[in-house]
């Protein structure tokens, strides 16, 4: 079943369009999109429950270009009875904006070059998110609660969430005429226990451009979860140093995510914020490692069909054989880099800037089996257990917190596991240590991604499982 197109957003479109054509006479570029999407959040605890509104917006923004400087303008109520009336009230937002400009030195861009596309897509789910009531998803994640609970003495607290998303949104240019809908969704489990230690937690989750069969996915989690609290529960402190490592998709995709997403972004390059322009064909991993982002390959919670400046999504090779051949950009960085932009302007939501953001990131697949990882280490940890993680785009230093690391001896597991771990160092001596990768390709995207302490948006990341080498502590 598809998802409806925004009943809203379907009667703005003729408006729209005319007042695009109006404005079109005065800048030399203008462009408008419109926002219509809709969501909730369902979230059931030990002792209580509630339902909030999650990640909605209706509203316009509305860009141009003027001799080469940009100004935008941001609306949740525009009133379209009388068009013209509506295009002289941007028009005048607009030229306020440029007014304030010509007191300030400006780099100047130019977005008269993007082509001319026509397009309307709606993407499918499994099950319609209203086919089933507000009371009857609590029903369903109230029973999760109660399962996990009861499967542990030591568990003293379990929270279950369900969040629905619907996107709408319609972009309109001089030459590009585009409407979007689609679901996504996503569920976690967290798992409080009091063990000998002191209490612990563990976050297991579900997510994908997906409906109400979530759902399904977020009850074959409990076996998971259970596991794996108690796993966290029999922790023990790692003692810091190199070791050789093998990482879960989970991980694997926090390193993506992490190294070069982030390191990438081409909005940094222009702020001269990061090292990767310096290494743009050169060696920055091991020869088998790959690594593409993109809104295009994989249906997931940042899966789209054209970004928020109008871009075409893209599916862009970062790495290849272990060579870093380009960035993700921006239609406005693309502008003042000489370059094109890969369908990563993301806004957090319509009345907030467009900047290069992450969508799906993933190190590509191997051919390497798991069971001989594990046998090839002679001592070492299996890593699982993603909480958090920091990057450093200008030094290329990276951060990853982790819950969990099961213990390699001699090729074996011994059934120690160890944590928290903190995994540390310089990107390229990371990803230049990986000497094997995993056929199979899982990807998550449960959590944001922030630009800054900001500017909070959906991402995905994910990967095979790697064997490398890596400082813990």
């Amino acid at each position: 079943m598809n998802v409806k197109p925004s009943t809203y957003l379907l009667s703005l479109r003729r408006d729209l369009k005319t007042i695009i054509t109006e404005l079109s006479s005065h800048f030399d570029y203008v462009s408008v999109l419109a926002s219509d999407s809709k969501g909730k959040a369902y979230s059931v605890r030990t002792r209580s429950m509630d339902i909030r509104d999650f990640m909605g917006e209706r509203g316009l923004v509305f860009r141009a270009v003027c001799q080469g400087r940009v100004a935008e303008v941001s609306l949740n109520d525009l009133k379209l009875s009388v068009p013209m009336d509506a295009s002289q009230k941007v028009m005048d937002l607009l030229r306020s904006q440029f007014e304030l400009q010509e007191k300030f030195d400006s780099v100047l861009v130019d977005l008269s070059h993007e082509e001319s596309t026509t397009l309307d897509v709606t993407k499918a789910y499994g099950t319609a998110f209203e086919t089933k009531s507000p009371e009857e998803k609590l029903s369903i994640l109230s029973e999760i609660v109660k399962e996990v609970g009861s499967r542990d003495p030591r568990i003293v607290n379990t929270v279950v969430q369900f969040c629905e998303v619907t996107v709408s949104k319609l972009f309109i240019s001089t030459k590009k005429d585009m409407l979007q809908s689609y679901p996504w969704s996503q569920a976690y489990i967290v798992a409080l226990g009091n063990g000998e230690s002191g209490i612990k937690m563990c976050y297991n989750a579900v997510s994908g451009m997906k409906g109400l069969e979530l759902l399904d996915e977020l009850k074959g989690l409990i076996d998971t979860a259970v596991k794996n609290l108690d796993d966290t529960l029999k922790t023990t402190p790692i003692v810091p140093g190199e070791y050789e490592i093998i990482c879960t998709p989970d991980i694997t995709g926090l390193i993506a995510h992490e190294a070069f997403g982030h390191g990438v972004e081409m909005d940094m390059f222009v702020k001269n914020r990061a090292q990767a322009p310096q290494f743009i064909n050169k060696a920055v991993a091991s020869p088998l490692v790959g690594m593409h982002d993109g809104a295009l390959v994989y249906d997931q919670v940042s899966s789209y069909a054209f970004d928020d400046e109008g871009t075409l999504a893209h599916d862009t090779v970062v790495i290849e054989n272990g060579i870093l051949k380009q960035g993700i950009c921006d239609a406005l960085s693309a502008s003042r880099l000489n370059t094109v932009p890969t369908g990563n302007g993301k806004r957090e939501n319509f009345e907030r800037k467009a900047y290069t953001r992450m969508t799906s990131t993933y190190f590509t697949s191997g051919s390497d089996r798991l069971e001989d990882m594990i046998s090839s280490i002679k001592k070492g940890y299996l890593l699982d257990g993603m909480e958090s993680g920091m990057e450093d785009p200008k030094n290329w230093g990276i951060q990853c917190v982790l819950s969990r690391g099961y213990e390699i001896i001699d090729g074996k597991m011994t059934g120690k596991v160890v944590g928290p771990i903190i995994l540390t160092g310089y990107v390229i001596d990371l990803l230049k240590s990986i000497t094997m990768v995993s056929p199979e390709i899982e990807l998550s995207g449960s959590g944001f991604c922030g630009k800054g302490h900001k500017e909070w948006v959906k991402t995905a990341n994910g990967g095979a499982y790697i064997k490398a080498t890596a400082r813990l502590g």
